[in-house]
């Protein structure tokens, strides 16, 4: 990642260790500290003390397209160093899963074996455009690296990313014909006591708006409970019952 020793895998390849072992190229082993981690992007920043390093070169994951060649590299298990090469059939897609919700997500076709998650997904240039976190459905699926550079700057200032909370279930439900979006979101329950709570949402009501910008899913209200919403009123539209009503929401923010 950096030549002063900054190394990048998945989160859940690291879990709840403080310090894991890295091991390069060379064969020298360092003990990396785990400078902070982010489970929902599934992105980790690790430290080794450690200097003269070579790092990849970043490329721009926005203008990926479908169809382009990728490598996924890994070192897979401890062995020698392995490749896999595919397509990129959807370069953002928005997907939840496996206790992650992955916003842009990259997803190729090119296997990815027990082992390369954390690995790099490179372009023909060699340029690492994404990180690798997961394989489903004969599917690989990888963090693309223009998010995992904001992750890595808030690991870096804050050892976390900060994201608001509302503490409220929700489900998505489609709305009748006739309305303005075809989706929104219903409330299944909200946590005693949380932000959602002390606002009034109710189980029924269905969130469609926030600040006046649609919600029809659950990657909406992602995009929209970013760290600059935590402690500020925020104007939840809901529908209760085919009444609308406007509720001012004070997100905190998540653990």
């Amino acid at each position: 990642m950096s030549t002063d020793g900054k190394v990048l895998t998945a989160s859940h390849v690291v879990g709840r260790s403080e310090t894991v072992e890295v091991e390069f190229q060379d064969g020298k082993s360092y003990q990396a500290k785990v400078l902070g981690r982010d489970t929902e992007s599934d992105v980790a920043l690790l430290k080794v003390e450690a200097s003269g390093l070579v790092p990849i070169e970043l490329g721009d994951s926005a203008s990926l397209r479908a169809g382009q060649f990728v490598l996924a590299f890994a070192d897979a298990l401890g062995g020698k160093p392995s490749v896999t090469s595919g397509i990129v059939t959807s370069p953002q897609r928005s997907l939840s899963g496996w206790g992650n919700s992955l916003e842009n997500a990259i997803v190729t076709d090119a296997p990815l074996n027990p082992g390369y998650s954390g690995g790099p997904l490179v372009d023909a240039s060699g340029k690492m455009v994404g990180l690798n976190v997961a394989y489903f459905n004969l599917r690989g699926i990888a963090v693309p690296i223009d998010s995992v550079k904001e992750v890595v700057g808030a690991l870096e200032k804050d050892g976390r990313v900060k994201r608001a909370y509302l503490g409220v279930y929700l489900d998505e439900v489609r709305l009748p014909e006739g309305s303005s979006q075809a989706t929104g979101l219903m409330v299944l329950s909200t946590e005693p006591g949380s932000p959602a709570n002390r606002a009034g949402l109710a189980m029924g009501d269905v969130i469609v708006a926030i600040d006046g910008r649609t919600v029809a899913s659950l990657q909406d209200l992602h995009k929209l409970l970013a760290k600059e919403a935590i402690g500020k009123s925020t104007s939840v539209k809901v529908l209760r019952g085919e009444k609308p009503m406007d509720l001012q929401v004070i997100p905190a923010e998540a653990e």
